[in-house]
């Protein structure tokens, strides 16, 4: 009878042989059997498989502790990166040649676009490493869509970027020409480089919702940010020089590690929560009073969130409590307050005063018709 320590050790070394079979079988029974898929229903079978594939080959990774990759970057020998649109996307995203790293940064040999972004805006490392994998299945899955024949060493089709940079700034773009905007989805003039900076503006929205967490409620907020980290991302790969110190721009947030969910998703989630806090040390609250993520997000519907500015302004009202406001003129600044509140006092009292004399001439009260 084996005792538990050798029993255990079995039953490992079990695991790990028969996941690494099933992976292979799973491969070559759908993945290589559905390469030459030309119906449609075939190619969605395809894209199903992929995924599940790749699920597959992180338990196996997770399971197998012989495996020497670290959890920061695609495997580039795996069985999965043998699919020709998958290793497309991969290779597409090392093309980081023009890019202007950090002088403290120590650029790995396999260094990406998504690195790059990290180093450059202060992203979290395990957030990085998921929005890879995800940028990679999103577009090998849209290029087997687009592209149902086969090819042994594909090219990534710059009709598969423009789709899918479609689909995924659809609600930006949206957004832009609600508030009257511009997009800052800059393009270069160069033709070169237009892939790469496609890539880099993909990535970034993919960065900011992997790390935005419950922000997530609030995708104009995410709209908010995206537009104006975008256009830094377009300063600094154009060279903008920055007029007051002369050197060259850099992202405002960037520069430490965890720098954007520190500086800026930290800030914003505080409001819910200080409210939050707020309703729930009172039995009964008005409802003036509570701030949920549909309130807040309705904020950057409007024009006046460009007030908030960026970086963002620690003392502007969206920063405030809700108790902290003014119930008559939603005003935190004192000298504003006066102001509005002694104009709508003045007007309030005018009204009044027409009122009791319209009545005390006989005028009655105005009836109220239908029309």
């Amino acid at each position: 009878q084996e005792n538990d320590p050798t029993l255990k050790g079995r039953v490992e070394q079990s695991d790990v042989v028969e996941i690494k079979n099933f992976y292979q079988q799973y491969y070559k029974m759908y993945i290589q059997a559905l390469q030459n898929a030309a119906d449609k229903a075939e190619r969605d079978q395809l894209t199903k498989a992929y995924q599940t594939a790749a699920v597959l080959f992180e338990v196996l990774k997770a399971v197998n502790q012989t495996i020497s990759e670290t959890h920061n970057h695609v495997d580039p020998d795996s069985s999965i990166m043998r699919c020709p649109k998958i290793h497309a996307a991969y290779h597409a995203l090392r093309d980081t040649k023009g890019l202007p790293w950090p002088k403290d940064h120590e650029k790995n040999a396999d260094a990406d676009l998504l690195e790059w972004l990290q180093a450059m805006f202060g992203f979290q490392k395990d957030n990085v490493s998921n929005q890879r994998e995800h940028l990679i299945l999103l577009i090998a899955s849209m290029h087997i869509r687009q592209i149902s024949k086969h090819e042994q060493h594909p090219k990534l089709d710059d009709h598969v970027l423009d789709t899918t940079m479609k689909k995924l700034f659809k609600n930006y773009k949206r957004w832009c020409k609600h508030l009257g905007r511009k997009t800052s989805l800059w393009l270069p003039t160069i033709q070169q480089e237009v892939q790469q900076r496609k890539l880099l503006y993909m990535g970034l929205y993919l960065l900011i919702w992997g790390e935005a967490a419950n922000l997530r409620f609030m995708p104009e907020c995410l709209c908010y940010l995206f537009h104006h980290m975008a256009f830094e991302l377009y300063g600094v790969l154009a060279g903008n020089v920055n007029p007051v110190t002369g050197e060259y721009v850099r992202p405002f947030y960037g520069g430490e590690e965890e720098a954007f969910l520190k500086k800026v998703v930290t800030p914003i989630s505080r409001i819910v929560e200080t409210d939050k806090a707020e309703r729930s040390g009172t039995i009964k609250s008005k409802h003036s009073h509570r701030r949920n993520y549909d309130d807040l997000n309705a904020f950057f519907w409007s024009r006046d969130c460009f007030q908030l500015g960026w970086p963002m302004r620690a003392d502007a009202e969206f920063f405030k409590k809700k108790s902290d406001l003014c119930e008559l003129c939603s005003s935190s600044t004192p000298q504003v307050c006066v102001r509005v509140c002694f104009i709508l006092a003045t007007v309030r009292s005018w009204v009044q005063r027409s009122r009791r004399r319209w009545w005390w001439s006989g005028g009655g009260l105005p009836e109220l018709t239908g029309h």
